[in-house]
């Protein structure tokens, strides 16, 4: 295993970082935020045109091959400016799916498209109560010939309110099923959430008709390709997490250098150096799970299902920290809404919360350990 990245790869870190730079400006973030998609549809293809949805898709289905390592590097890289995007719904959680339970015509017909940045698909799993519990699924799917109904409500949907398709789990006949819905079929709204820059929204499906064929895989399979793809989407997040904790203290670090309190840098006094330190400490600790998780999943190794969420647990607590302290560090200009320290503080918390607290994810990791 090589801890070092390679130079192509930190040449795609470099490149990824001056596109974000001219496209994910504060002013363009906050922009995009205030929209009821989100995020930018032309912004969408031309990141397609760069390769990026199609960065861990294999060639044949329209995308470059690569994996998880250089995934982690575009998180990570979007997590520096919060850049509001659906990669998380449709890359980091739709696409891997579909690799696990579509045959052949499905992959064709859905991943195509994600690579060409002309679907967005987000994965329909939580239900009102915001669990990500796979046995907690209570929306149903009956057959109907050849046809399934699906019944149910579908909550914090990522993504849900302006994806083109859906993924929707739901529970048929032979067990827990994946099927694809297509949006204008549901009846669906934003949900008002703390973090804007991830939109997250509620899906209604009432009698909702979906042909067998629309079906990704078959009962037996569909709870561990599931599990799987959540697992592999905390990989995803932790290395976003770890991009915002990053920029967190860079901006803590350049204003305690240039704010003056009795006539020296505030970066002078002991109280904000031990901040800072203690904040680079726990950057670089959860960069290093971080990379270490995405290394797993790359190779596939049988340890991902304890490192992703000791990653996860980690990295939502080293960010939460980091936003915090640059608010503190800043005073109060920081607390104000024209200041881009509240847009990272807000995506710490939601990112905390989402796919479970870190609380939640410690208990699997000592239940995985035999603890």
């Amino acid at each position: 295993m090589n801890f070092a990245f390679s130079e192509e790869q930190e040449e795609f870190r470099r490149q990824t970082r001056k596109w974000l730079d001219q496209n994910s400006t504060s002013a363009q973030v906050r922009k995009l935020m205030e929209t009821e998609a989100g995020f930018d549809r032309d912004q969408w293809r031309e990141m397609a045109a760069l390769g990026w949805q199609g960065m861990a898709i294999p060639e044949e289905f329209g995308g470059a091959g690569f994996g998880y390592l250089e995934l982690s590097i575009l998180f990570e890289e979007m997590g520096r400016t919060v850049f509001p995007t659906p990669f998380l719904s449709t890359v980091g959680l739709a696409a891997p799916l579909i690799l696990a339970l579509g045959d052949e015509r499905q992959r064709q017909d859905l991943l195509v498209p994600i690579a060409d940045g002309e679907k967005v698909i987000a994965l329909a799993c939580t239900e009102p109560g915001g669990s990500w519990d796979l046995e907690g699924i209570a929306t149903t799917a009956t057959r109907d010939g050849g046809d399934f109904v699906l019944d149910g409500t579908k909550s914090y949907v990522i993504d849900g309110a302006a994806a083109d398709l859906l993924l929707v789990t739901a529970q048929a006949d032979d067990g827990l099923g994946v099927f694809i819905v297509r949006g204008d079929q549901v009846r669906r709204r934003s949900l008002e959430t703390m973090d804007q820059t991830r939109k997250l929204a509620e899906v209604v499906l009432d009698g909702i008709r979906v042909p067998a064929s629309d079906r990704l895989g078959s009962g037996a399979e569909t709870t561990g390709a599931l599990a799987g793809a959540i697992e592999r989407a905390l990989v995803l997040l932790a290395a976003e997490q770890v991009g915002g904790a990053s920029r967190c203290l860079e901006m803590a670090v350049e204003y305690a250098k240039t704010r003056h309190q009795f006539g020296r840098p505030i970066g002078s006094f002991q109280a904000i150096k031990h901040k800072c330190a203690d904040m680079l400490v726990e950057v670089e600790s959860a960069r290093s799970a971080a990379y270490y998780a995405a290394w797993a999943a790359q190779e596939d190794e049988a340890e991902l299902g304890t490192v992703a969420p000791l990653a996860k647990s980690y990295c939502s607590e080293t960010y939460f920290h980091c936003a915090s302290e640059n608010i503190q560090i800043h005073g109060g200009i920081g607390f104000t809404w024209e200041h881009d320290a509240h847009l990272y503080f807000k995506r710490a918390k939601s990112s905390q919360l989402l796919f479970g607290d870190p609380a939640h994810h410690r208990a699997v990791l000592a239940d995985r350990l035999g603890l």
